[in-house]
C-alpha cells in the first residue's frame, strides 16, 4: 500500500513539472515573436533607394530606304554607243554613265555653228551700210546747207525747184541711215537667236553623254551597248531609262510612333539604331515626321536619317531604332520591379529600420525598362522590397538580402 502511494506521488510530481514547463514556454512564446529565430524568419530581396538620372525610351522596328531613288533617262534619242556601269557599281554625281550615238545631231550642230557664222558677217555687211549710209546723209546735208545759204544771202540766186530738190535729198539721206541702223539692230538680233540654237544643239549634244545626278549605287540596268533609247522628255513614248541609281550613304528609318509618345518627338533629336544584320548600333537623328496621327493606327510616321558613308547598311534591311524620349537628372529612382500598379495607384513595400515590411503609396514620374522615377512617397536611401511582395504581410518581420541585377543605370 505504502509503495503504490510512493508511485502516485512521483507520478504528480512528474505531472506538475510538465505543466510547470508548458506553462513558462507559453510564456515565452508570448513575450518573443516567432519570427526573432533568425532560421525561420522570411528572407527579402532589398535595393535602396538611389538618386540618379533616368531616361524614358521607346524602341520601334523599321526598315531602311534609301534616301533617294532615281530612273535616269537620256535627254535625246540615240543608240548607246557605250555604256561604263552595272548592278553594284558605286558612282559620283557628274560621272559618265553611258555615251549615245546621234549621228542627225552632229550634223544639227554643224549647220547652227554655220548659221551663227553667217549671222556675225550680216552684222559686219549691216555696220558698213550704216557707216556709207551716215557718209552719204553728211555730204548731202552739207549741198543742201551750202544751197540754203547762199539762197539766203542772195534772194533769187538758186532757184527753189533746186533748193527743194536738195532739202529732199537731205531727208531721204537720213531715212537711209535710220534704215541702215534698223538692218543692223535686226542682224543682231538674228545672231543672237543663231547663238541661242546653236548653244541648245550643243547642249543637246552634251545629253548624249549621260551622267549620274548625285552619288549613290547602281541598283538596275536596263539597256546594253546597241539598245536605241528615246528620249526622256516623250510624254507619248514610253521611254526605257538607262540605270536606276539609289543614294544610300544616307538611309532613311520610317517609324509609326504611339500616339502617347508623339508628344516628345522633335526635329534634332538623336536616335540611337541597332542593326542585328550587322550587328552594329549607329545614331541617328530625327529631320522630318507628319505631324498627323493615322486614325487606323493610331500612330505618327517619323523619319529618322542614318549616315552610312562606306555602305555598310543597305536598303530593304531591319533597324530597332530607340528614341529617348524623356530625361531627368538627379532624382530618386528604384528598380521597375518594386513597384505595385493597383489600377491608377502605385507603392511599395519597403523594410524599416527594424526590419518589418511597410507598405508605402507613392507617385511616379517617368519610367525606364529597368527602373522607376520616385516623385513622392519615400526618401533616398530607404530599403525596397524588388519581387514577390505578395509573400510578405504588414508588420511582418524579415531577412532583408540586397538584390543583385535591379538596373543600377538609367
Amino acid at each position: 500500500m505504502r509503495k503504490r502511494l510512493s508511485l502516485f506521488t512521483v507520478a504528480a510530481i512528474v505531472v506538475a513539472a510538465l505543466i510547470v514547463l508548458a506553462i513558462w514556454f507559453s510564456q515565452r512564446d508570448r513575450s518573443e515573436p516567432r519570427d526573432v529565430n533568425a532560421q525561420t524568419m522570411p528572407s527579402a530581396s532589398v535595393a535602396p533607394v538611389i538618386r540618379g538620372s533616368i531616361s524614358h525610351s521607346l524602341t520601334l522596328a523599321g526598315e531602311f530606304q534609301p534616301y533617294q531613288v532615281v530612273d535616269v533617262h537620256a535627254k535625246v534619242s540615240g543608240y548607246i554607243r557605250n555604256i561604263y556601269v552595272d548592278i553594284g557599281d558605286k558612282v559620283h554625281a557628274g560621272e559618265t554613265l553611258a555615251v549615245l550615238e546621234v549621228p542627225e545631231l552632229n550634223a544639227q550642230v554643224q549647220g547652227t555653228v554655220a548659221e551663227y557664222a553667217r549671222s556675225k558677217d550680216e552684222i559686219t555687211r549691216a555696220q558698213h551700210e550704216v557707216v556709207r549710209a551716215q557718209s552719204d546723209a553728211q555730204a548731202i546735208h552739207a549741198d543742201y546747207m551750202r544751197l540754203k545759204q547762199a539762197s539766203a544771202a542772195q534772194p533769187g540766186l538758186i532757184a527753189q525747184q533746186e533748193l527743194d530738190d536738195a532739202q529732199s535729198k537731205d531727208l531721204a539721206s537720213a531715212a537711209q541711215v535710220d534704215a541702215a541702223k534698223s538692218a543692223l539692230a535686226a542682224a543682231e538680233k538674228q545672231s543672237a537667236f543663231a547663238s541661242a540654237d546653236n548653244q541648245r544643239v550643243h547642249d543637246l549634244e552634251a545629253y548624249t553623254r549621260v551622267t549620274a545626278p548625285l552619288n549613290g549605287v547602281i541598283i538596275w540596268r536596263y539597256a546594253d551597248t546597241g539598245a536605241l533609247i528615246q528620249a526622256g522628255t516623250a510624254s507619248d513614248v514610253q521611254s526605257l531609262p538607262i540605270v536606276k541609281l539609289s543614294q544610300s550613304d544616307l538611309l532613311r528609318l520610317r517609324l509609326p510612333v504611339p500616339e502617347d509618345a508623339v508628344q516628345y518627338i522633335h526635329q534634332g533629336d538623336p536616335v540611337q539604331v541597332h542593326v542585328d544584320a550587322v550587328n552594329r548600333t549607329f545614331t541617328g537623328k530625327v529631320v522630318r515626321f507628319t505631324r498627323n496621327v493615322s486614325t487606323d493606327t493610331r500612330t505618327m510616321e517619323t523619319e529618322i536619317d542614318v549616315p552610312n558613308q562606306n555602305l555598310t547598311l543597305m536598303p530593304g534591311m531591319y533597324a530597332n531604332a530607340t528614341l529617348r524620349l524623356a530625361h531627368h537628372e538627379n532624382v530618386l529612382t528604384v528598380p521597375i520591379q518594386a513597384v505595385i500598379q493597383n489600377g491608377s495607384q502605385s507603392s511599395v513595400l519597403i523594410v524599416d529600420a527594424q526590419d518589418r515590411v511597410e507598405s508605402r503609396s507613392v507617385q511616379l514620374g517617368i519610367q525606364s525598362s529597368s527602373r522607376a522615377e520616385i516623385i513622392s512617397g519615400l526618401n533616398e536611401g530607404d530599403r525596397v522590397i524588388t519581387g514577390a511582395q505578395g509573400r510578405y504581410q504588414r508588420g511582418e518581420k524579415v531577412r532583408p538580402i540586397p538584390a543583385q541585377n535591379v538596373g543600377e543605370g538609367q
